[in-house]
This record gives structure tokens, C-alpha cells and sequence, in this order.
């Protein structure tokens, strides 16, 4: 078992660490359209399945909540947290618009969709990412290092350098942590 833990935490940590290197420049550029996006009174709204659903959650909480600092609210939402409108769209029009619909009804030219894929296969996602474009909204994607058909569905991908699920997602929190951080900084008086 030690074997496993020692592995895992070593293998997370040279996985952010290449982030590090490679990511820095991107990860800076989705920080400043997400701030430019708020300042104009636009919103940030985030998408994804299953582990990259709750990072969706996650980091949209820290907006509104608050991440390290006092500060207002930041209007942020997730896809993902409203069961009925995941169930009636995914009833209605498949799975594979659940996200697509709510870009259409909350989201407007000049807000922000931050797409979450770990594979960039999700095709809820893609069609999301797809129909924000098609609106004027701006759109981050966080991928891994593929990036798959999500990248080129996205003004700006964030592709972690690593084709492991876990690697993958463990860096996309740690990536949303730093939005939160750079975002919260300029709104914070």
C-alpha cells in the first residue's frame, strides 16, 4: 500500500509540476477573460461530468462564496447543480443537450463558459462549448493533454500534460484554485 500512496502523490506532483512549466501563459489568459468577462457584468458559467461536474460546483461555489478573501459575490454558476433542468432537458432533447440549453437560456455575449472534459470527448460538453461560441460567449477549456474534439471547440484549451484520468483531474482543481485566486485578487478592494 505505501508503494501506491508514495506513487500516486509523486506521479500528482510531476504532473503539476509540468502544468507549471507548460501552463502557466494559458492558465494566466483564462484568468483575465473570466475577470474582463465579471467587470463587464458578464457572468462565468462552468460545465462538465461526473468528477469534472463537481469541480464545476467547486470552483463556481468559491465565486460566489469566496476563495481566501472578503469580497462580493461573483456571479458564477454550474451546469450542473440544478437536477430538474438536467432531468426535463435530458428527458426532453437527450443528455447530450443538457448543457447546450442552458448556454442558450443563461448565457449571453461577453459571459464566459469554462468546459471541463478530461478526455475532450464529452459531447454534452462539446455541443455546450459549440453553442457559446455560436453566442459571442467565451469559452475555456480544461482538458488533458489531448484536448480532443473539445479543444477545437474552445477559444483558449488548458490541456494538462497527462493522459491519466486522476493526474488529470487532480490538476484541474488545482488549476480552478488558481482562477480563484487570480479572480478573487482583482475583485478584492
Amino acid at each position: 500500500m505505501r508503494e501506491v500512496i508514495i506513487r500516486s502523490l509523486q506521479a500528482s506532483a510531476q504532473t503539476k509540476q509540468r502544468a507549471a512549466d507548460e501552463m502557466a501563459d494559458a492558465i494566466e489568459k483564462a484568468a483575465r477573460l473570466i475577470i474582463d468577462a465579471l467587470r463587464a457584468g458578464g457572468k462565468v458559467a462552468f460545465c462538465g461530468n461526473g468528477g469534472s461536474a463537481a469541480d464545476a460546483q467547486h470552483i463556481a461555489g468559491e465565486l460566489v462564496g469566496r476563495f481566501r478573501r472578503e469580497r462580493e459575490a461573483l456571479a458564477a454558476i454550474a451546469f450542473t447543480a440544478d437536477s430538474s433542468i438536467l432531468t426535463a432537458v435530458g428527458n426532453d432533447y437527450g443528455f447530450e443537450r443538457i448543457f447546450e440549453r442552458q448556454v442558450e437560456g443563461l448565457l449571453r455575449s461577453g459571459d464566459v463558459l469554462v468546459a471541463i472534459s478530461t478526455s475532450g470527448e464529452a459531447e454534452n460538453v462539446i455541443r455546450a462549448a459549440e453553442r457559446a461560441r455560436e453566442l459571442g460567449v467565451r469559452c475555456i477549456g480544461m482538458t488533458g493533454a489531448s484536448g480532443g474534439r473539445l479543444a477545437d471547440s474552445v477559444e483558449l484549451c488548458l490541456r494538462v500534460p497527462s493522459d491519466e484520468t486522476p493526474r488529470i483531474q487532480e490538476t484541474h482543481i488545482t488549476i480552478g484554485h488558481i482562477l480563484c485566486d487570480l479572480i478573487e485578487a482583482a475583485f478584492t478592494r
